[in-house]
């Protein structure tokens, strides 16, 4: 959402600063953070015009400065109170264990990594923690920046860890403290950890609701933005981009250019890339004036002056899907002048949302008579193909096609890869397919990855038999396969039960020059254990030592997690012993299922104090056992040891928090129940939770609380009626299902519905309220709920029509059961089998009371 300046938070934000500064200036003595707080506050006058871009391209831009100590952007914000020595010292030996798992191999899943509980010594020796000293170390910022070149360059699944680590940093921390931490570790800290910290900070500013915390996060950022610029780094988009993005959204101008000042003194490339964030900040606050000011400087002159700035106006104006002003610029404007193809892709992908296909013919064949590449041409077709809205993915095909046909353009390989790429984002399997066999056809080569794309769609959309299309693909084309290709393969072969198959695919891979891998055989393995076949997954094993196959810690973990006997637990801890094989967490968290289902409880307790178990992985294992117990019937164990990990200043996985909420028992008390909910906070976990905990209510007949319940869930699902409806569908089919003396809760429910939550029941929530009213027979609530059809403005159809024939035989009322059979068409012979059937059921039966009760009034009368 865009905040106005007026009354708005970006506003508010402002009088936070100038508040600040008065409170600074009634102090005594001024620090060298206060007078550069007043200097940049009294920069943020709202009476004076903001700047803008188009205002400043004639003048020649200053030379860069030396940040001064007190009067750069980020100095005048106050520092936060430093973070106590002891608790400083826990959280570096806790975030050491962490860090010497994030350096392992990216190669290794990280599920797999060693147990390794080295001391902070023994992660300060990794290559790519610097020694303690260095960070005593006087360098220039030249030197700095040299230095910067010699870091240890993270691998993407690394880097992707360690932004996570940073995150759980900084969020329990605060960034001052994450860095002081990483300081004491020795971390050299580089751009990646820098922005990790900043979009932490914004993440924060974001969803506060108090104005005066989002300006201290806010603060922070800005902190760490400063610390880079003393540090040497070059400001990139990756780092200010982000900053500007809450400015916009937040529609704090005055703030959005002046903070633009320090990064254009400390990159001045970044001059032309800020006009594209400009053009977004007055498209975001709805000013037109300055909008067209924009346009009109972008058609004015010559098209090669100040050309990057003028391009990145023209961007934005794409992204912010401003139809007419676009169009008046395309009229004039020449794209094939702009050099970056990934720019132009972008612009004609808007073309396409905006429905602007004559523009993107005119440009695509400007480009063709251009010296522009074909495969980019080809891309630039994709792209606005893809952008159409709407369109269905078989069209967007032919749109494809018919493009490249009518400018005689020849699609490349890498367009052909993003067209199958969208196909498989959409589940569109088939298609994928068939266009993969027309670049086959074509000559074209194609990623390996694009092959695993498609194996990874076929598995989310359940069409596991395409695998052997996909297969067939390969030998026809000779395509050269890896282990992951043939791993993902067997898998889809395991998944519909095909072991012939998959057996016959691991056979294969001597045909490719390749050696089966534990991985391989394990998914195979894992196949046959979940289809509780423990024989064959077993010969699965004597396989691998046949094969000369090492069994890895994934198999150890199947094996173990699927004994039913202790003699059978041991036996594999042994056997993983002895081949050197250390144990994982889901290792430990196999023992832990294996002996729970053996009924041996303690020791499942016991395992938590093996000594061998990594430390950061203590939580999660104490979750699993608590998901085991609680799955076992033993939840009163299973809350003990919750109750534990809460007093350790732990928390439970909210899976283990699930299972809790779906196996309470039902005589358990609600005020146990009810505050598990509070434990869950990813989304998604919390609706689980929240829906499981209504069903339980409902069960045991606790009203207040489901409605209750279900009030949090409306306000979770405000925009999104459908997911409500099928939750209430579920809360409801209870009711079917309960005894005729349990009705009423159900009765209750509705009217709850109606009344508190203001919604209108379903068809399938009256569906299943008629259907217990005719099971239990109740003559008076069958009519009630009937006409809760009509009040809700549904329609009779043939399943309620004999829904209710049969509840009206069912309560002894056969004159208006018939009244009923005129209006259930006949035609059908299911129909009439059910009509049979419930005259068979009912009549007889009722014929039958009848003629005891007769035969029982002749006895009478003749004693």
């Amino acid at each position: 959402m865009v905040y106005q300046m007026t009354g708005s938070k970006g506003k508010t934000l402002s009088s936070l600063f100038k508040t600040a500064v008065k409170k600074a200036t009634k102090r005594s003595s001024l620090t060298a953070g206060d007078k550069a707080l007043i200097q940049f506050v009294s920069s943020l006058d709202t009476s004076s015009p903001s700047p803008s871009f188009t205002s400043l391209t004639k003048i020649a831009p200053e030379p860069t400065k030396k940040p001064a100590p007190d009067g750069s952007l980020s100095s005048q914000l106050l520092e936060p109170a430093s973070t106590s020595e002891n608790s400083m010292e826990k959280w570096t030996e806790e975030i050491s264990t962490i860090l010497c798992v994030g350096a392992l191999d990216s190669s290794q899943d990280s599920e797999e990594m060693t147990n390794d509980r080295s001391s902070l010594g023994g992660v300060l020796d990794l290559p790519w923690l610097s020694n303690l000293s260095n960070n005593n170390i006087s360098v220039g910022q030249k030197e700095v920046s040299h230095e910067r070149k010699q870091k240890w360059a993270f691998k993407k699944s690394q880097a992707n860890y360690f932004n996570k680590l940073i995150k759980t940093c900084g969020d329990k921390l605060g960034t001052k403290a994450t860095m002081e931490v990483f300081d004491k570790l020795g971390r050299e800290t580089g751009v990646t950890e820098y922005n990790a910290l900043i979009a932490v900070c914004l993440e924060k500013a974001r969803t506060s609701d108090d104005e005066k915390v989002a300006f201290e996060h806010i603060s922070e950022a800005f902190r760490t933005f400063k610390k880079m610029r003393e540090q040497g780094f070059q400001l990139e988009e990756g780092t200010y981009g982000p900053l500007l993005m809450y400015f916009i959204d937040m529609g704090m101008v005055e703030e959005f250019f002046c903070f633009c000042e320090p990064i254009k003194d400390g990159n001045l490339s970044s001059h032309s890339r800020l006009g594209y964030y400009e053009m977004l900040l007055w498209v975001g606050v709805n000013n037109e004036e300055k909008i067209q000011e924009l346009c009109n400087y972008i058609v004015s002159g010559d098209w090669e002056d100040d050309f990057k700035l003028k391009e990145n106006y023209l961007l934005a104006l794409c992204e912010s899907g401003r139809k007419e002003d676009l169009m008046q610029l395309l009229e004039i404007i020449d794209l094939t002048r702009i050099s970056s193809v990934d720019q132009v892709a972008n612009v004609f992908q808007s073309l396409g949302k905006l429905s602007l296909e004559s523009f993107a013919e005119k440009f695509l064949l400007a480009f063709k008579n251009s010296d522009c590449k074909m495969d980019d041409i080809s891309r630039l077709v994709f792209s606005y193909a893809s952008g159409i809205p709407n369109l269905a993915v078989e069209d967007l095909f032919l749109k494809f096609k018919s493009l490249h046909m009518k400018f005689k353009i020849t699609p490349s390989s890498a367009s052909y890869e993003k067209l199958i790429t969208h196909c498989c984002d959409l589940h569109e399997v088939h298609l994928a397919l068939d266009i993969v066999e027309q670049m086959c056809e074509a000559g074209l080569s194609f990623s390996i990855e694009t092959l695993h794309s498609i194996l990874h769609a076929s598995k989310e959309s359940y069409e596991f038999n395409l695998v052997w299309r996909i297969y067939s693909l390969i030998c026809r084309h000779n395509l050269k396969p890896n282990s992951q290709t043939f791993r993902s393969m067997i898998s889809l072969c395991v998944k519909m039960k095909d072991f012939e198959g998959a057996y016959a695919m691991l056979n294969d891979l001597k045909k490719f020059n390749m050696t089966p891998t534990a991985s391989i055989y394990n998914t195979i393995m894992a196949g046959y254990f979940q289809k509780k076949n423990v024989t064959c997954a077993l010969m699965v094993l004597e396989q691998m030592e046949r094969d000369d196959v090492k069994p890895d810690s994934q198999t150890f973990r199947y094996l173990i997690g699927n004994c039913d006997c202790e003699e059978d637990i041991t036996k594999y801890c042994e056997e993983m012993k002895r081949t050197g094989i250390q144990a994982t967490k889901h290792i430990f968290m196999a023992l832990i299922n294996a002996y729970t289902t053996c009924g041996q409880f303690e020791k499942a307790k016991q395992v938590l104090l093996d000594k061998g178990i990594p430390v950061q992985s203590l939580n999660e294992i104490k979750s699993e056992l608590v998901s085991a117990l609680a799955t076992s019937g033993r939840v009163p164990d299973a809350l003990n040891i919750y109750k534990e990990i809460k007093q350790n200043g732990g928390s439970l996985e909210p899976k283990a928090v699930v299972y809790l909420i779906e196996h309470f028992p039902s005589d358990g008390e609600l005020s146990v129940l009810l505050p598990l909910l509070e434990e869950l906070h990813d989304p998604d976990y919390w609706v689980d939770g929240c829906c499981k905990m209504v069903l339980h209510c409902v069960r045991n007949h606790h009203l207040r609380a489901a409605v209750d319940l279900l009030k949090q869930l409306k306000d979770k699902f405000q925009n999104d009626d459908l997911a409500l409806e099928v939750i209430l569908d579920e809360v409801f089919s209870l009711t079917a299902e309960v005894e005729p003396k349990d009705l009423q809760i159900g009765l209750s429910l509705l009217q709850a519905i109606k009344d508190e939550l203001g919604l209108t029941p379903s068809r399938k929530c009256l569906d299943f309220l008629l259907n217990a009213c005719v099971n239990a027979k109740d003559l008076q609530n069958s009519l009630l709920i009937w006409n809760e059809y009509q009040a809700a403005g549904y329609p009779y159809n043939i399943l309620t029509f004999l829904r209710m024939y049969q509840g009206l035989l069912a309560a002894g009322d056969p004159k208006s059961a018939k009244s009923m059979l005129t209006k259930i068409p006949t035609d059908d012979p299911h129909v009439q089998y059910v009509i049979d059937a419930c005259r068979t059921a009912f009549l007889q039966s009722t014929s039958s009371k009848i003629k005891k009760s007769k035969q029982k009034q002749q006895q009478k009368n003749e004693t």
